[in-house]
């Protein structure tokens, strides 16, 4: 799974995908019931290799949490001899993953996603859906969270809207957006979480070419159920989320 997620990492990273530069974004994955795997602090996504991944053991993230004790989550490294910090949202990792039953998680800055949610309609964005396949990847919305200092409070800020997604959809959120900072994709897969990344910048630039000629015109309630829904769009979805062997 680390050789997984340090492929993911990289192609994340990659600069004409444009999703982050420097020392952007973080990655994770869920190795065990009581383990997990996040990206160093500082280190740059598209040359990363195994080394800046840091190994933590989650009941113990999770339980400095709700201390509030970020020093706590410092120690929860399993290798304490190693230099490499866990990146400053670990935390909010630890939750999504304890929480929302992914195995991946992709955070990143994509410019055409911070277009939006840096500006007065990033939650009529988050809200909406303008196209099927938008649906079929991404679910009925996105979880939107207004912005929040990066850290405990961000993380915390980040559960809760997970929750009223889960608690209003009966599932949890596929893509979560952080206004003024970015997106971060909840997979099973590192190929489910490439493409949610790579169809929400997709979706974001349509949006801001739909308001450029006017105003989005957003798929009904109905009609997004109705595609989520459907056996064929749930067969494609598998097929989006595992390679075939």
């Amino acid at each position: 799974m680390l050789k997984d997620l340090v492929e993911l990492t990289r192609t994340l990273g990659r600069p004409q995908m444009d999703y982050v530069i420097i020392g952007e974004g973080n990655t994770s994955c869920r190795l065990s019931e009581d383990t997990f795997c996040v990206k160093a602090s500082g280190r740059a996504m598209h040359e990363i290799d195994a080394s800046g991944f840091v190994t933590m053991r989650l009941p113990e993230v999770l339980a400095a949490i709700e201390r509030g004790d970020s020093a706590g989550v410092q120690a929860a490294k399993i290798d304490t001899a190693s230099p490499q910090r866990p990146s400053i949202e670990a935390a909010f990792h630890a939750l999504l993953l304890a929480e929302c039953g992914a195995r991946y998680i992709a955070h990143t800055h994509p410019t055409a996603v911070n277009a939006i949610l840096c500006s007065s309609r990033a939650r009529q964005f988050a809200d909406g859906r303008l196209f099927p396949d938008e649906v079929v990847l991404c679910g009925p919305r996105s979880a939107f969270v207004p912005y929040t200092d990066p850290g405990f409070v961000l993380a915390l800020a980040i559960r809760d809207a997970a929750r009223a997604y889960t608690e209003a959809e009966h599932e949890p959120p596929k893509v979560i957006l952080l206004e003024n900072h970015g997106m971060i994709a909840l997979a099973q897969t590192p190929l489910e979480a490439l493409n949610i990344t790579a169809m929400t910048v997709k979706a974001a630039r349509i949006f801001a070419g739909t308001c450029a000629v006017g105003e989005p015109v957003f798929m009904s309630a109905a009609d997004i159920a109705h595609i989520y829904q459907r056996p064929d769009e749930i067969y494609r979805r598998a097929g989006f989320v595992q390679k075939d062997d």
